[in-house]
């Protein structure tokens, strides 16, 4: 993979695209190679330069973009990741759509914090991919399929985000120091880091285990009883 993501912009409005090229060069993981005012034209283009990324109007002047989304299908290589850039808030287009394979659907008008974000999305699938084995076992199918995590949740109610990000905080730093070779730590151990109980502490790290951030499993010891084992996902 290159440092960079190609991507095409389809777009029959001159001004719109311009704009939306803006949008995409101000990410520094991605570099607009070519600009399609129609669909003949978009998969032309998508031929020629083998783009990574299609940013895809549905409503264009010659065949329509749910059409252009199901002949790239068809064009041969990698599959190219394509984000809906469109008016369209019709239930069957956004099915459609869906159905086509796109990776997001973006209604327009929409802000470069929205496309920037998305493209944050398809940049961490796509590294995912690549990091993928030939073979996948079901975990690791499951989570390509359920695409990467970069919302943030709010805590659940009584749970307060600076106190959620002070813990992750200290989670990491005692893992990322740890001796003995486990790289987890107890939410004792997070407790007495930040100062807090470790009822407390133990909330946010499942917190912390629900939105995908931190992982949990149990460590038996003498007693028998399990104690959970926080660390870094």
């Amino acid at each position: 993979m290159t440092d960079q993501a190609r991507t095409l912009v389809v777009e029959d409005d001159p001004a719109v695209a311009v704009v939306h090229r803006g949008f995409v060069e101000s990410h520094p993981r991605f570099v607009v190679v070519g600009e399609a005012r129609n669909g003949a034209d978009a998969l032309q283009l998508a031929s020629a330069l083998r783009p990574d990324l299609v940013l895809l109007d549905l409503h264009l002047p010659d065949i329509g973009g749910l059409d252009v989304l199901r002949r790239l299908r068809l064009l041969p290589g990698p599959p190219v990741d394509v984000v809906a850039t469109t008016a369209a808030r019709e239930l069957d287009s956004v099915r459609q759509a869906m159905a086509g394979g796109v990776v997001a659907y973006l209604v327009k008008p929409f802000t470069s914090a929205a496309l920037r974000e998305r493209l944050d999305e398809v940049w961490q699938r796509r590294e995912d991919v690549r990091r993928a084995q030939t073979t996948l076992d079901q975990d690791e199918v499951d989570q390509l399929l359920a695409g990467p995590r970069t919302a943030t949740t709010l805590p659940p109610k009584g749970l307060s985000e600076r106190s959620r990000t002070l813990v992750q905080e200290a989670l990491g730093r005692l893992c990322a120091r740890a001796e003995d070779g486990t790289a987890d730590a107890s939410a004792a151990e997070v407790a007495e880091s930040v100062g807090m109980s470790r009822v407390s502490a133990r909330r946010y790290l499942e917190h912390l285990v629900a939105e995908g951030h931190a992982q949990v499993s149990p460590r038996y010891g003498s007693t028998g009883r399990p104690e959970n084992r926080y660390r870094p996902a």
